[in-house]
C-alpha cells in the first residue's frame, strides 16, 4: 500500500477556491484563478503550466516580455494579465502582450489604452481599480472620481470587464471586498478582481471573479 500523494501547492489553492464557493453557493468555474508569477522565473513557472495551470499575472510589462514569449510556445493558450501599474508610455507594449489590464485608475491610461488597442487591433479585458481603502501609497481611482472614469472608459470604449482592489494590509478584508462588490453591482459590472494569498477565500465568498494568487503557489519571494 502506497501512502497518498500530498497535493501540491496548486492544488490546495484549487481546493480552496472550491469550498469558499460552495460557501456562498456558486460554481467554483466562475472563478478564474490568476497565479501571480512575477519575479519568479520561468523555470518556476513550467510546473504549474504542466499541471494545467493557465491564467497567469505579472506586474511588469518588461519582465512579462522576458519571460512568456518563450512559454507560450509550448503553451500556446496560456493567459496573461498585468496586476500591477502601468505607464501610459507602456500602453501599447502592454496592450500587444497581456489578455486583460487590471490597474486601469486614471483618464489618461484609459486613453493611451483606448488608442493602442485601435492600433493594434486587440481588446485586452480592463479592470478598473479603486483605491478601497484611500491610502495615500497605493494606486487606484478614489471611490468619489470612479464614475466619472467609468464614463471615460466606456465613452473610449475600453472593454471594461469589472472592478480591481487591494484592501489596506492590516485590516479585515471583507469589508472592503463587500463595498467593492457594491460599487460593481451599482455601476453594473460583474467582473471582481480581488482576494490575494492570504484572503482569497474570503474574497470569492464575497464574489470574487479573478483572485491572485502568488505566495501560496510559488512560495515567498526572496
Amino acid at each position: 500500500m502506497t501512502a497518498a500523494t500530498p497535493p501540491t501547492p496548486l492544488d490546495a489553492v484549487t481546493a480552496g477556491i472550491a469550498h469558499a464557493a460552495r460557501i456562498a453557493g456558486r460554481e467554483p468555474a466562475g472563478v478564474t484563478l490568476i497565479a501571480v508569477s512575477k519575479t519568479h522565473p520561468a523555470e518556476a513557472i513550467a510546473p504549474l503550466l504542466a499541471a494545467g495551470q493557465r491564467v497567469f499575472g505579472e506586474n511588469r510589462v518588461q519582465e512579462a516580455a522576458a519571460k512568456w514569449p518563450a512559454l507560450r510556445e509550448s503553451y500556446p493558450d496560456a493567459t496573461l494579465h498585468l496586476i500591477g501599474q502601468l505607464q501610459s508610455n507602456k500602453a501599447d507594449e502592454a496592450v500587444a502582450l497581456f489578455d486583460a489590464i487590471h490597474a486601469v485608475d486614471r483618464a489618461s491610461l484609459v486613453d493611451a489604452l483606448a488608442a493602442a488597442m485601435a492600433k493594434a487591433g486587440r481588446r485586452p479585458d480592463c479592470f478598473l481599480q479603486v483605491n478601497i481603502g484611500a491610502e495615500a501609497q497605493k494606486g487606484g481611482c478614489p471611490i468619489a472620481d470612479l464614475p466619472a472614469l467609468l464614463d471615460r472608459a466606456r465613452a473610449a470604449d475600453l472593454p471594461v470587464a469589472g472592478l480591481m482592489c487591494i484592501p489596506p494590509a492590516d485590516l479585515e478584508p471583507a469589508p472592503y471586498f463587500a463595498l467593492l462588490a457594491k460599487l460593481a453591482r451599482d455601476a453594473g459590472l460583474t467582473g471582481l478582481s480581488m482576494g490575494m494569498s492570504s484572503d482569497y477565500e474570503t474574497a470569492v465568498t464575497l464574489g470574487a471573479t479573478h483572485v491572485r494568487v502568488g505566495s501560496a503557489l510559488f512560495g515567498a519571494r526572496a
